[in-house]
């Protein structure tokens, strides 16, 4: 166990920490299950890297954010510890006890999800000035609409990042650039702003033990809803049925199973910046398809 992650939660929950386990907790950071003096376990996260800091305190903002939608749950904040690398950074969340998932489970992600989107958002982007994804930052700033926010706080800056970092093919930024001066024609019909989730992989939807399914570790900001549905497409999603669901709750612009690759770009390059050139040549080749 580790003395000072313990005596910080100790401190910030009010009751000693008897034992801390290693459990799964992606790729950025450490997790474990924190189990108190009366029995109870907590999930933990934690980082020594100080370029992540502020990002404990991005993800409860946004779990907070996303519960006022009152759609989909989304577990509680119990205490958050971010404030640089001279302190024990942490972040402290209700456990939620793991099960498998249904179709059912998977027909209230649709639903959920359409619920969420509908809440709406101001603006494209925001609420905060920037997103934080594990050590990386970007720009979140709102703009007048989703092509130009698409392009220039999302697509643009990642490129920048996976090029500097040598993850890019070199004909990828020709590519970007034709494919952002289209963007406003291969976005599809205007549509709202959405509350997005932001980085909504499967392994970011938990199902508890009663069926009900759970979201985790957001990047949320007002963004386009089918920006959510592509990334859940990416990593082994879900079933069909969760996207017939959605669709039933709120039907899909035209053109939309067509822009599925254009949206999954953002989890490619984010991919490509945190971990090399294979994800960046997956990344240009959907650039080529769109450009």
């Amino acid at each position: 166990m580790s003395p000072p992650l313990a005596r910080a939660l100790t401190a910030a929950l009010g009751q000693p920490v008897v034992q801390l386990t290693p459990v799964a907790g992606g790729d950025l950071n450490d997790a474990y299950a924190a189990t108190l003096g009366d029995g109870a376990r907590v999930f933990v996260k934690t980082s020594a890297d100080p370029a992540a800091a502020g990002s404990f305190v991005a993800e409860a903002d946004g779990l907070r954010w996303l519960a006022e939608a009152d759609a989909l749950p989304v577990p509680d904040v119990l205490a958050v510890a971010d404030e640089g690398s001279s302190a024990v950074r942490f972040l402290a969340l209700r456990w939620i006890d793991a099960g498998t998932p249904t179709q059912r489970s998977e027909e209230a992600l649709g639903r959920g999800l359409a619920a969420l989107h509908a809440a709406g958002a101001p603006a494209f982007g925001g609420p905060a000035a920037t997103l934080r994804i594990g050590p990386l930052t970007l720009p979140n700033e709102p703009a007048e609409d989703w092509p130009s926010f698409y392009a220039t706080r999302r697509l643009e800056p990642l490129a920048r990042l996976a090029h500097d970092r040598r993850a890019l093919p070199a004909d990828a930024p020709a590519l970007l650039d034709r494919l952002t001066a289209r963007l406003p024609q291969l976005a599809g019909p205007p549509e709202p702003p959405a509350r997005v989730h932001g980085d909504l992989w499967s392994g970011n939807v938990l199902t508890d033990t009663r069926g009900m399914p759970w979201l985790i570790d957001p990047a949320a900001h007002g963004g386009h809803r089918e920006l959510d549905l592509a990334m859940l497409r990416l990593f082994g999603g879900p079933s069909e049925r969760c996207f017939q669901a959605y669709e039933e709750v709120a039907p899909l612009k035209p053109g939309a199973h067509e822009r599925v690759g254009l949206w999954q770009l953002t989890p490619l390059l984010l991919h490509a910046a945190l971990f090399g050139l294979a994800w960046g040549q997956r990344a240009t080749a959907v650039l080529r398809r769109y450009a």
